[in-house]
C-alpha cells in the first residue's frame, strides 16, 4: 500500500491543512459539552442570565468556527482525493503501456479496466474519508474519554470497559472484511470479463443462437458477485447493532450512576449532561467505524490490486547498451537458429528457425494453422523475445536496438485488423504522427481503399464504429494496410491481411507495395499470393521444412505439393 500512497506526497501540504482543520473541528466538538455543562451549572441552575449569554456566545462562536473549518477541510480533502486519483490512473496507464505481451496475458483487459475504474474509486473514497472523518473518529473517541475523565472521573470509568472492547471487535471486523472485499473485487473482474466478451461477440452470439448460454454465464458470474458482496456487507452491517448495543448500555449506566452521584453531591447536573454528551459523541464516532471499516477494507484490497499491477516486472526491456546508431536502413531480416515458446509453456512453438530475407525481397510464409507463422512475425518487432537464437535486422541484434527505432521502421498489419473509434482519416494517420492529408490519401490509394472511402457520405471524415463494426472485413483490412504503408516502412509485415480481398484487388495492392522499396513478408494461405513472392517459407509444427520459389517447392517439397493440390486439385496443381 505504501507504493500506491506515495502519490500523495506532492499533496502533503494540502493533507496537513486538511488535518489541521479537522483538528479544529474536533477541538470545538470536544469543548462544546464542557461549556454546556458550565452554562447549566453556572447559568441555568443559578438562574444567571449573564452566564447563560456568556457561555452561549462562546458556544455559538465556536460552532461558527467549526463550520468554517469543516467547509474548508472538505475543499482540501476533495482536491487531494481527485488529484490523487488522476495521478494513479496516469501512472497505471503508463505502466500498462510499457507492458510486454507476457504481462498483458497475466492481466486480462477486464481486470485492468476494473483497476482503472472501481479500484481507483475505492482508494479515492478511503483517502477522502481519511482526510474528513477516518482520523477524526478515533480521535473523537480518545478525546471524548479524556474530557469525560476531566469532568468526572468516577462516572467516566465506564469508558475503560466499553471502548477497548469495541475497538478489539472492530479490529477483527477489519481483518475479516479486508479479505472478503478482495474476493468481491475479483468477482467484479469476472463480471466485467463476461460482459466484455459478450458485447464483443454479440453478432456471433446471435448468429449461433447462444443467447441462453450467455445468459447462464452472466447469471453465474453475477450471482457470485452478489453472494460475496452480501457476505461482506452483512459482516459490516452486523457490527453496527453490536456497537450501538454496547454504547447504549453504557449510556444507561452513566444516567443511573450519575443520578446517584448527584444525589450524594459528588457531581453536578452539568457534569452528567456533559458526560452524556461525550458518551453520545463517542457512540456516534464508534458507530462510524462500521462505515469506516468497510471503506478502509475496500480501499486496502483495491490498493493492493493496483500495487500488483504497478510492481509487475516487465520482462521485455531495452538493453542498457542499446544504441541510437543501430537503425534499420535496408530492411534485411535474418533468423539464426531461433526457438521460441510462449511464457508459461514448456513446448516451443518455433524450433531452430534460420533464414535470411534480403532487402526489398518479398517473402511469403505459408503453413497449416498453428504452425507458428504469426508467432514468427511477433518476434521481429520484439513483441516477444526469442527463447534461443538471434534475430538480426540489417546485421544488428534486435535486442541491441532502441525499441522506438526498431518499431518505427516496421509496418505491421495483424491477422485481426483493429480500428479505433474515429474517422477513417484518423485511423490511417494513426500510423504516422505528422501525416499530411496527401500522405493519407496516397496510402489509401496504394491500399486500394481510396475509391471506397470517396463513395462514403463523408469521405475520409466518415466515422468508424468501435473496432470498425460499420466496415466489411476487406475494408477493415485495407484501412489497416494503409495505416502501415503511411509509415513508409523498411520492413512490411502482412499477417494474413489480404484474406478478405479478391485476387484482382490483392494483386493491385501487391503491385503498389513494390513502390515502397521495402522488404515485404506476407503470411498467407493463398498459393496465388505465395507464388508471386521471391521466396516462400513453408512452416510445419514450428519448424521451417522447406524454402524456395514456387517452382522449386513444387519440385522438392511433398507438403507444398499437397497444399497446392488441396487448393487447385490434382489436374490443375502443376499448371500453377
Amino acid at each position: 500500500m505504501k507504493y500506491i500512497f506515495s502519490d500523495l506526497l506532492p499533496y502533503r501540504i494540502h493533507i496537513i491543512i486538511a488535518w489541521s482543520l479537522m483538528l479544529v473541528e474536533l477541538a470545538v466538538e470536544l469543548m462544546l459539552p464542557f461549556f454546556l455543562g458550565k452554562m447549566i451549572d453556572e447559568g441555568i441552575m443559578n438562574q444567571e442570565m449573564s452566564n447563560i449569554i456568556f457561555w452561549g456566545s462562546i458556544m455559538l462562536g465556536l460552532a461558527m468556527l467549526s463550520f468554517a473549518a469543516g467547509i474548508t477541510n472538505s475543499f482540501f480533502a476533495a482536491h487531494t482525493t481527485f488529484q490523487f486519483g488522476y495521478d494513479v490512473r496516469q501512472r497505471l496507464f503508463n505502466k500498462v503501456q510499457a507492458f510486454s505481451f507476457k504481462n498483458l496475458n497475466e492481466y486480462p483487459t477486464s481486470a485492468l479496466i476494473t483497476r482503472f475504474t472501481n479500484d481507483v474509486r475505492q482508494v479515492q473514497n478511503g483517502i477522502f474519508m481519511a482526510l474528513r472523518i477516518m482520523l477524526r473518529a478515533p480521535l473523537m473517541v480518545l478525546g471524548g474519554v479524556i474530557m469525560a475523565f476531566v469532568v468526572n472521573w468516577r462516572i467516566a470509568l465506564i469508558f475503560l470497559v466499553t471502548v477497548p472492547t469495541l475497538l478489539f471487535f472492530l479490529f477483527w471486523v477489519l481483518r475479516k472484511g479486508s479479505k472478503l472485499f478482495e474476493q468481491v473485487q475479483a468477482r467484479l473482474d469476472n463480471v466485467n470479463r463476461v460482459m466484455q466478451e459478450n458485447l464483443s461477440g454479440i453478432r456471433l452470439i446471435k448468429a449461433f443462437l447462444r443467447k441462453n448460454h450467455e445468459e447462464e454465464r452472466f447469471v453465474d458470474a453475477n450471482t457470485g458477485l452478489m453472494r460475496d458482496t452480501k457476505s461482506s456487507l452483512r459482516l459490516i452491517e452486523t457490527s453496527m447493532p453490536v456497537l450501538l448495543l454496547v454504547m447504549n448500555l453504557s449510556l444507561l449506566f452513566i444516567l443511573w450512576f450519575g443520578n446517584i452521584e448527584v444525589q450524594n453531591d459528588n457531581a453536578a447536573v452539568g457534569d452528567i449532561v456533559a458526560i452524556v454528551n461525550y458518551a453520545l459523541r463517542v457512540s456516534m464516532a464508534i458507530s462510524m467505524f462500521g462505515f469506516l471499516t468497510m471503506a478502509f477494507a475496500r480501499a486496502k484490497a483495491s490498493a493492493e490490486r493496483l500495487e500488483n499491477v504497478m510492481k509487475a516486472d516487465i520482462d521485455l526491456l531495452e538493453a542498457d547498451d542499446a544504441s541510437d546508431q543501430k537503425r534499420i536502413q535496408l530492411g534485411k531480416v535474418e533468423f539464426s537458429n531461433v526457438s521460441f515458446r510462449y511464457p508459461g509453456l514448456k513446448v516451443d512453438v518455433l524450433e531452430e528457425i534460420s533464414f535470411t530475407a534480403k532487402p526489398k525481397e518479398k517473402i511469403a510464409i505459408i503453413g497449416a494453422t498453428g504452425s507458428g507463422k504469426s508467432s514468427l512475425f511477433q518476434l521481429i518487432p520484439r513483441l516477444y523475445d526469442v527463447h534461443k537464437g538471434t534475430i538480426f535486422l540489417d546485421g544488428h541484434d534486435v535486442k541491441s536496438m532502441k525499441l522506438d527505432h526498431l518499431r518505427r521502421a516496421i509496418g505491421f498489419v495483424p491477422q485481426a485488423p483493429l480500428l479505433f473509434t474515429g474517422s477513417i482519416h484518423n485511423n490511417i494517420a494513426w500510423g504516422k504522427n505528422d501525416a499530411t492529408r496527401e500522405e493519407v490519401i496516397q496510402a489509401a490509394k496504394d491500399a486500394q481503399i481510396h475509391e471506397t472511402v470517396m463513395n462514403l457520405p463523408n469521405g475520409y471524415e466518415t466515422k468508424i464504429g468501435q473496432k470498425g463494426v460499420n466496415l466489411s472485413g476487406g475494408q477493415k483490412q485495407r484501412v489497416s494496410i494503409a495505416r502501415a504503408l503511411i509509415r513508409n516502412p523498411k520492413i512490411l509485415m502482412l499477417d494474413d491481411s489480404t484474406s478478405a480481398l479478391d485476387l484482382q484487388t490483392e494483386q493491385k495492392l501487391l503491385d503498389a507495395i513494390e513502390n515502397y522499396q521495402c522488404t515485404t513478408m506476407i503470411v498467407t494461405q493463398k498459393i496465388t499470393t505465395a507464388k508471386n513472392a521471391d521466396r516462400i517459407l513453408l512452416l510445419d509444427d514450428g519448424r521451417l521444412i522447406a524454402e524456395g520459389t514456387h517452382k522449386e517447392l513444387m519440385q522438392h517439397s511433398e507438403m507444398y505439393q499437397k497444399i497446392v493440390t488441396s487448393q487447385f486439385g490434382k489436374e490443375e496443381a502443376y499448371e500453377h
